[in-house]
């Protein structure tokens, strides 16, 4: 194919816009390649300027003749999805992205799509097939997992049009299927609560403890140091920790902050420092050389090798064992950072509880981690009636 220089014209005719350009075309008599006048219609003058029905028309022109007024090619047939991804999407988000949400990410990326569509040319694939693959992956996967996966896709042509790889946005119109998976949202009762605490070691009940108390996120927890305690009734969330790895920063800029202690898990915290610095402690994670005198830079929780612990170890050698014994429907940090958010919503407002949580937005404290509680739906019933009632009832009295 020749390169084209054209940009057409544009003429008013009525009250539409119509656009000119020339386009080669086979004759199937002959096979001759012919070149031809083609008229479209750009669109209605109240509602497009000329400059705009000039663009209008390049970007018609382009559609049409996968070239671009200067003569760049905008599609190459050898362009697959793949080679689009991993040399012109990644490099691009990647400076965005943190190292360890970029692994993530990544993986995502490879699995769900890349894996679909990486040896088909982008200029291929069609919206049928996205929106199918998107239906597919919604009998597979959470419906977070949907959700990005349609959010990686609209990012990756988003981007491949930016970058005039291609025209028409086969995205455009993806739609988020119905019928997704429910996400888990259950929740323990206090009683529950109180018998995981009951039944966990010392270092442990004291850890989950204070998980509970301040509903900490996990990275934040197992980050903490000596230091990070006052020795009064504040602990300071300075780090946090990703696959076993301090990090600087936490989830949120308003994560980064002290949290309250009660004056009983202060206390808590007090004697556990002091068995920790003592060589006779009997506690297997103090037994190291390295905890027989505790420094402000040692792990307020450390592990045998008197190192940090592992969210996920923490997950699989303590929690899992206790969700067994206890007979739980289920166990883990998330589950009890909602159990906290849902059982506080009677004890403050929503601000309070976004507050405890350190949520950016008060409304992913109330629609992601504040569950309907049946009982407290049924006494505001109640409530209502009575209200309703009392003053009938007040007038019978005094009828």
């Amino acid at each position: 194919m020749g390169i084209s220089h054209q940009t057409g014209s544009i003429v008013l005719r009525g009250k539409a816009w119509y656009g000119f350009y020339r386009k080669k075309v086979v004759d199937p008599t002959t096979d001759d390649v012919r070149s031809v006048r083609v008229c479209v219609r750009l669109g209605i003058k109240s509602q497009m300027t000329k400059l705009k029905a000039r663009d209008a028309l390049k970007a018609e022109i382009a559609k049409q003749t996968a070239q671009l007024a200067d003569g760049r090619i905008l599609k190459d047939g050898t362009v697959t999805f793949e080679w689009f991804v991993r040399n012109r999407y990644f490099p691009l988000r990647q400076g965005d992205w943190r190292p360890e949400t970029a692994i993530e990410k990544t993986a995502q990326i490879e699995i769900d799509l890349i894996s679909k569509f990486g040896s088909r040319t982008i200029e291929s694939i069609d919206k049928f097939e996205l929106q199918t693959h998107v239906n597919h992956l919604a009998k597979t996967y959470c419906q977070d997992r949907v959700k990005q996966a349609r959010s990686y896709l609209k990012s990756i042509f988003d981007e491949a049009i930016e970058q005039e790889f291609m025209v028409k946005d086969p995205t455009r119109t993806l739609k988020i299927p119905r019928n997704l998976r429910p996400k888990d949202k259950q929740i323990l009762t206090w009683e529950q609560l109180r018998a995981v605490l009951d039944a966990a070691s010392q270092r442990d009940r004291i850890l989950l403890m204070l998980d509970m108390t301040d509903a900490l996120r996990p990275s934040e927890l197992f980050a903490f140091r000596w230091k990070s305690f006052d020795d009064l009734n504040t602990l300071s969330i300075t780090e946090t920790i990703y696959r076993r790895k301090i990090r600087p920063f936490g989830k949120t800029p308003g994560s980064m902050t002290k949290v309250h202690l009660p004056d009983g898990l202060a206390a808590e915290l007090r004697q556990w420092k002091l068995e920790c610095k003592e060589p006779s402690c009997g506690s297997n994670q103090c037994k190291s050389q390295a905890h027989k005198k505790s420094s402000p830079g040692d792990p307020m929780f450390p592990n045998a090798d008197g190192g940090f612990l592992d969210p996920a170890n923490f997950r699989y050698r303590v929690l899992k064992p206790l969700r067994e014994a206890l007979e739980l429907p289920t166990l883990n940090f998330q589950v009890l950072r909602r159990t906290i958010a849902t059982r506080a919503q009677k004890l403050g407002s929503v601000k309070d509880v976004q507050s405890h949580l350190r949520h950016s937005r008060a409304d992913t404290t109330a629609n992601e981690y504040m569950q309907e509680l049946p009982e407290s739906v049924q006494q505001m019933v109640g409530t209502v009636y009575a209200m309703l009632t009392s003053t009938a009832t007040k007038q019978q009295q005094a009828g």
